[in-house]
């Protein structure tokens, strides 16, 4: 089955940056991760979608992060990059990646995602 890892959370003051990156792995069919996306979830909140990349380059931001964060794949090597730049405070969440097949819509909701990663913890400090 696919398995998703995520690498690259830590602690930044306001303004810096970070690069998550996310490997699937075990996937049998390249349709189960036509979608990679990233979504994130603090405390008490519920989790929102953050960006994701489709196989054939269609990419969708959240408008809180669009200017800001990058997202990138490789298909070659099932590998999305979340690039994260001027990062605020709001953005304190644990990270996660996930994947889906076709027919999500263009909506980020993270109901159509089949695989999920661990999380990884980002934390932005004023």
């Amino acid at each position: 089955q696919v398995q998703l890892l995520e690498s690259g959370g830590g602690s930044v003051q306001a303004g810096g940056a970070l690069s998550l990156s996310c490997v699937a792995s075990g996937s049998s069919n390249d349709m189960d991760i036509y979608w990679m996306a990233w979504f994130r979830q603090a405390p008490g909140k519920e989790r929102e979608g953050v960006a994701r990349a489709s196989r054939a380059g269609y990419i969708l931001y959240a408008d809180s992060v669009k200017g800001r964060f990058v997202i990138s794949r490789d298909n070659a090597k099932n590998t999305v990059v979340l690039q994260m730049n001027n990062l605020k405070p709001e953005d304190t969440a644990m990270y996660y990646c996930a994947a889906a097949p076709p027919g999500v819509g263009a909506a980020l909701a993270p109901s159509p995602y089949r695989h999920w990663g661990q999380g990884t913890q980002v934390t932005v400090s004023a």
